[in-house]
């Protein structure tokens, strides 16, 4: 039986609790309903007159790149239908999150389609990709940012080989 997480402190740590909940926000937000990394993570906030970010957001936003980079097996990254971050196991992904919300490519968005094929085979950061698309300014920064999240919550994902 696993041992429950009940505060995290380190990576090693979060990729437990990661493991035990199956899938958990970055970030606290009730309106979600999910576990997630801040309300688990024992980190001092920023101090009163510290500049920049405690060494709570710091260790979170780090470790949200870093778990499925360092356990790409184990640890998927990706946005849910809501458009939140979420961190979940790949056994949550495969038998939960991806039968409920996947839909093939064809069924998306002409753009979000523009998109993935466009990143297809030459990642760009989102910037570079906004910029090259000429979607920086609104309205098109939104139907952009509105096709990402719909290939991020709901296209097919890659497992390491």
């Amino acid at each position: 039986m696993k041992r429950k997480v009940d505060v995290v402190l380190t990576l090693k740590q979060a990729r437990t609790y990661i493991l035990q909940v199956g899938i958990c926000g970055i970030f606290s937000d009730a309106r979600v309903g999910m576990p997630n990394l801040w309300d688990v993570v024992d980190l001092p906030d920023r101090q009163p007159g510290q500049k920049g970010w405690g060494q709570k957001v710091i260790a979170i936003w780090r470790w949200k790149n870093e778990l499925p980079a360092i356990y790409p097996e184990e640890i998927f990254y990706g946005k849910i239908p809501t458009g939140h971050a979420a961190l979940m196991s790949m056994d949550y992904l495969r038998m939960e999150h991806y039968p409920k919300h996947h839909r093939p490519l064809k069924e998306c968005s002409p753009l979000a389609q523009r998109i993935y094929e466009r990143l297809r085979l030459d990642p760009l950061t989102t910037g570079s990709l906004r910029e090259e698309l000429n979607m920086t300014k609104r309205p098109e920064r939104n139907r952009f940012d509105r096709a990402l999240q719909e290939l991020q919550s709901h296209v097919e994902y890659r497992t390491p080989q």
